[in-house]
Parts: structure tokens; sequence; C-alpha cells
């Protein structure tokens, strides 16, 4: 396994996964601090594969944080690209940042998507004893005075994070876009702290994030931005039901180096399509909700292509890219 550079930006933990009888233990690289959206797949992901017997040998995780996945994604194209023994957790953030091309020139393409298997639905919160009572409150405050309201969201400016109370506001019929505050930092956990202690007045992200937060007490759900109400947290009403027809989740999966074989590509689709059907990746998302969302295998290429076509014209229309 090649050493990593810019070891400055990067921390390790051992966690119980492995790689089949190989003779390296493998790696996921988390591209955020401890404790978001891309810390939380490798390590669920990575135990599960584990436990259900799909990997025997240890690997390591590495949180990479930086650019908004932007430094691990430059690290696996020049510096990894066909290393066997990688996987990369991804997101919906991660095709967002490509279709902006907030990777410096980095393609959809110079990596293989390897698949989803649970979406993250996507979230609105803020502190527990914050005025805003529901989705509609927040919205109303920004309308009357744009200035009064800043989120914090664990992607960069632009990025998955932003986007969402952005569509809101399109939804809710206000357009000034450029004059809503928004702190990108690096990770949903960095942007709960934002947001309790009072730096942001709201955090926009995923459930996966805000599930430890939420149980504890620290905050307010104003918005989930599913259909429906998610299964285990149906006291958390939707923002449709609230009257902003938008529905934002956030795919979670990996991604594998693009000099990689197809028979290392199809043995990480078959470990990831495994834990998809496992018990224990069911119970996983029922405790995190997440919702089920599995598309695993050579066709997931051409979905998230097609993601970032459809991101890229969003962008557009809601002034986020010119």
């Amino acid at each position: 396994m090649k050493t990593l550079t810019m070891k400055a930006f990067v921390t390790s933990a051992v966690l119980a996964l492995g790689t089949g009888g190989a003779a390296t233990a493998a790696e996921c690289i988390a591209p955020a601090n401890p404790g978001g959206g891309w810390d939380f797949t490798c390590r669920q992901i990575g135990k599960i594969m584990f436990d259900i017997g799909a990997v025997d040998k240890p690997i390591q995780v590495t949180n990479m944080a930086g650019a908004g996945g932007g430094l691990a994604y430059n690290h696996v194209v020049n510096e990894r690209g066909d290393d066997a023994d990688l996987i990369v957790a991804a997101s919906s953030a991660t095709s967002t940042r490509l279709a902006q091309n907030a990777y410096a020139g980095m393609t959809a393409d110079k990596v293989r998507f390897v698949g989803a298997i649970g979406a993250d639905p996507g979230v609105i919160v803020v502190a527990a004893n914050s005025p805003f009572k529901s989705l509609g409150d927040l919205v109303d405050a920004i309308k009357a005075d744009p200035g009064s309201v800043a989120f914090a969201g664990g992607s960069a400016v632009g990025g998955f994070d932003h986007l969402k109370p952005l569509m809101i506001l399109q939804r809710a019929g206000f357009t000034d876009i450029t004059k809503v505050k928004y702190i990108g930092v690096d990770g949903g956990a960095d942007a709960i702290t934002q947001t309790v202690g009072g730096f942001t007045q709201a955090m926009t992200g995923d459930m996966s994030e805000i599930v430890g937060f939420l149980k504890a007490g620290e905050i307010r759900a104003l918005a989930v931005l599913t259909d429906e109400r998610v299964p285990g947290f149906e006291q958390i009403p939707t923002a449709k039901e609230q009257g902003f027809d938008v529905v934002a989740v956030n795919w979670r999966g990996l991604y594998v180096p693009k000099g990689v074989s197809d028979d290392t590509f199809n043995m990480w689709a078959d470990r990831l399509q495994k834990v998809a059907d496992s018990d224990e990746w069911k119970a996983a998302m029922a405790a995190n909700g997440l919702a089920p969302f599995t598309k695993v295998g050579g066709d997931f290429q051409s979905y998230v292509d097609g993601l970032v076509a459809e991101v890229n014209q969003l962008s557009k229309d809601i002034g986020v890219i010119q």
C-alpha cells in the first residue's frame, strides 16, 4: 500500500474490516473529520463487511478532511490510481462538487463508483433553545431579514448541504440567494457544534449526522427532506408537509481508483451488495435514519454521471454557478 502524503491532514484508526485474504490490509478513506457522514460510511459499512464475513482482515480507516472531499479525491486520482486495496466514502455531496467543478478540473470519470446502499435524508436543524419552532418560522425570518440567519453545513460553499436551504427558499418565493449566509465546515458534527454554540442559527445536513445530538436533546429538527417521514424519526415533519416541496437525500456509497481491474471492482461491488442485503445493515439504517437506496455495480457510474449533469443544471438555475 502506498504511503499517504499530507500527513498533517490525516488521522487514522483501525477498524475491524478486511480484504478477504489480501496480503495487506485494505483502507477506507473518509474525506472529512470524524463524526460526519463520510466517516459514518467508512466505519459502518466497513464494520458490517467484517461482521458478516465479506472480508477477513482489519483495515485502516483514514480521515482526510479538506476541500469538501477534494483533497481525498485528488489524492486517489494522482497518487493511488491503481490501488486495489483502497475504497473511499462518497455521497451526493461528492457528485455535487464534481458537478460544480469544485475539484479543480477533476471529473466523475476519474474514479470508479462502486455503488450506494442507503440514502441519508437531508435535514434542517436548530439548537434546542432556538426561537424557530418550524421550518416556516425559519423561512419567514430569512425573508424578513436575510442577514439574520446563517446556516452551517458539512460541505463547502455551493455544495450539497448549501443547496438544501436554497431549494427550500426558492420554493418559498425567495430569489435573492446571494444574501443567504452559509458557512462550510469539515463534517456535520462541526456544523452542529457551530449551531449549538450559537455561531450560526441553523444547520443543514443529513440525518445520520444529527442522531446523537438529537437523542442528547441538544438540537431541534425542523424538517426532514424526504417524501414521507423517516421510520424511527416520525416526530420530524417533512418539508413537503410544511408547504415546501423539496426532497433532498444524500446517497451513501463508495468509489475506488479508476485503474483497478474489473475483477477488483466487481469484488468490492459484491462485498457492498452483501452489506446491503444483511440484517446488520438494515438495523444500522434504522438506527441512523437512513432510507433504503441500493445501486451497486456497473450501472452506478452511469447514475452518478446523470446526477452530476442534473446538479450542474440545478446549480445554474438557482445561481450557485454560472
